[in-house]
């Protein structure tokens, strides 16, 4: 009964999270927004490995990893973020809270599937750019935010092929809105050297609606190397797929105050807009790992995407680019003892990892990169095979040259991992 309760309360909680924002990086005007992180909070803290197979934890990342569960198994986690974005001017705040996944898998002997609902990527800008022109004596203020965001429904398997040997794959279905605006307001200068706003400003606002299909595929193999130390490893592979999206323009003349629209002066002006194809870029990830499954495991990964076929949803952006882009991720976990009961922080799993990217965004000429260090913990929860687990992620993204913006962020993750025989059929009432 209190398994129900819990999933309810989650299931309920993630309906009102997946509406929210999910970034409040600058870095989201472009493309499709900010590209979340397809893994649990177990492989987050680990700097994204993914190549461990697991008996109580769902792998989101391969799906070939569904078969090596033992227990159903229901996953959900958030996250908290907490940015400082800096350019050589000016230093700003944000905050945002999300959930991050909410997943189920279920074993079959050698079968496993799993689905579920994840974030793809998230909108959340609010960006001011003023000019001065005419001899500093016109000032143009341009004011851009934006929300919303892709979402993945998935559903997938994992088949053990042979013993230590597994694929999988898995169908997304790819949905969401995304709404930008952008406001521009002219200022002159006036006798007392005063900039004062000489006419109304301009509104543009745009609204995408997006949806597409795409696939996941997976490999899993393992080896004993010498008496518990195994060799571990995985490769996954995205094909490039097609997210359509539908767009409207509407354009008025509003009076505005900083940026915030008071009224429109006159009628607002449908715009027709061609509907975009954007080409999900293709991903091939391999990775490999070495140590006792039990006891330590240490690995890497590095994945290479494909993106410099992608863009922007509309083609009035002129100071972005995009290139191949790539990741190489080091990480692992310890186990003191998983069998003590007299101390139960060494049953405690104690995660760390370090990833370095290259997103395949360019701005002015400007390679946008991210780097992080990870630390985890996953605490069990007593007399059963679930857990919380914890995350902190401390990292930074992009460059302060080229008049752009420099991310110092910290992430505190959460997640819940509930495992159980929920659908054996009881020998005994």
């Amino acid at each position: 009964m209190i398994k129900k309760i819990i999933v309810s309360l989650c299931l309920l909680f993630s309906l009102v999270s997946f509406a929210q924002e999910g970034t409040s990086s600058p870095y989201s005007f472009y493309g499709i927004g900010d590209v979340r992180f397809r893994g649990t909070i177990e492989n987050r803290s680990m700097a994204g490995l993914s190549v461990l197979p697991d008996s109580i934890h769902i792998n989101l990342q391969n799906p070939a990893m569904y078969s090596s569960l033992k227990y159903t198994s229901f996953a959900v986690g958030g996250t908290f973020s907490a940015n400082r974005l800096k350019t050589n001017a000016k230093e700003e705040k944000a905050q945002r809270t999300t959930l991050d996944y909410l997943a189920i898998a279920i074993p079959l002997k050698k079968v496993g599937f799993g689905f579920g609902l994840i974030p793809y990527s998230s909108v959340g800008y609010n960006i001011r750019n003023s000019v001065l022109t005419n001899g500093n004596q016109n000032r143009t203020d341009n004011f851009y935010n934006g929300s919303g965001g892709l979402n993945k429904v998935f559903f997938g398997f994992g088949y053990q092929i042979a013993k230590n040997f597994s694929f999988g794959a898995d169908v997304q279905y790819n949905f969401g809105k995304i709404d930008t605006r952008s406001l521009s307001t002219q200022f002159t200068l006036n006798a007392d050297n005063v900039f004062e706003q000489v006419q109304y400003s301009t509104r543009e606002t745009n609204s995408s609606t997006a949806s597409g299909v795409n696939f996941n595929t997976g490999l899993s193999y393992s080896t004993k190397l010498y008496k518990n130390i195994s060799l571990y490893s995985s490769v996954t592979y995205t094909p490039e797929a097609t997210i359509t999206f539908s767009n409207e323009r509407f354009i008025a003349i509003v009076q505005s105050v900083d940026g915030i629209a008071e009224a429109i002066v006159g009628d607002e002006e449908k715009i027709n807009v061609a509907d975009t194809k954007l080409k999900l870029p293709s991903k091939f990830t391999f990775g490999a790992g070495i140590g006792d499954i039990k006891k330590w495991i240490i690995g890497s990964e590095i994945t290479f995407q494909g993106s410099s076929n992608f863009g922007n949803r509309f083609n009035d952006i002129d100071n972005v680019t995009f290139e191949n882009a790539t990741k190489i991720s080091v990480g692992g976990f310890y186990i003191p003892n998983y069998k003590s009961f007299s101390n139960y922080f060494e049953r405690v799993v104690y995660r760390g990892g370090f990833r370095f990217e290259n997103t395949g965004l360019v701005i002015n000429n400007q390679a946008i990169e991210d780097a992080a260090a990870t630390l985890g913990l996953g605490l069990p929860l007593r007399g059963a095979f679930s857990n919380i687990n914890v995350g902190v992620e401390v990292g930074n993204r992009g460059t302060q040259k080229g008049g752009l913006v420099r991310e110092h962020y910290m992430n505190f993750s959460v997640g819940l991992s509930l495992n159980d025989r929920w659908f054996q059929k009881r020998k005994y009432n």
